[in-house]
């Protein structure tokens, strides 16, 4: 039986990670952040747990996180990759293409990839109708997560990839 890789997916946090979320993500291998993180304390709670792989959303830049963090959100890449067994992932924010991307440009702009994760529409997409796939998780905190946050996770073998998505029901205000 071939190695299976696990590999929590998140997007959208904007300064807030559900706990439920990171519940999840502990049990993986790796994570991967779309971007919008909006600041150092979300990585930090992800670090803590596993690696992280980070890129930047258009509200990842220094005049929009604390001051002492500015080093660290300017460190991060606007794309980055994951090997895995099995393909190759690309990651980046997506805002470039607007809040409606064509998924076709994803998958020219990387068609070496066996996957695409971006974020910024907030929305939970898993395209599956090509190579590469194309996938959003949603946003895994209180902007904008259309019924509650989320994440996807991703189970990766060198001859097998599924995708399970994770949706929790929003917390009511108290």
């Amino acid at each position: 039986m071939s190695h299976v890789v696990k590999v929590g997916i998140l997007s959208d946090t904007h300064g807030h990670v559900d706990e439920r979320i990171l519940e999840v993500i502990t049990d993986c291998d790796f994570a991967i952040h779309a971007g919008d993180i909006c600041g150092a304390h979300i990585l930090e709670k992800l670090k803590t747990r596993i690696d992280i792989i980070a890129v930047a959303g258009n509200n990842d830049h220094a005049a929009l996180w604390h001051e002492d963090e500015a080093e660290i959100v300017s460190a991060l890449p606007h794309s980055t990759q994951l090997q895995l067994p099995g393909g190759l992932i690309i990651i980046e924010h997506g805002h470039r293409l607007g809040h409606r991307p064509e998924h076709d440009r994803f998958r020219w702009d990387h068609a070496e990839a066996k996957l695409v994760v971006y974020g910024h529409t907030h929305k939970r997409i898993i395209d599956q109708t090509a190579e590469p796939w194309v996938i959003n998780p949603g946003a895994a905190g209180k902007v904008r997560n259309h019924g509650g946050p989320s994440c996807l996770i991703l189970h990766a073998s060198e001859s097998d990839w599924q995708i399970e998505t994770v949706l929790f029901a929003e917390i009511a205000a108290a």
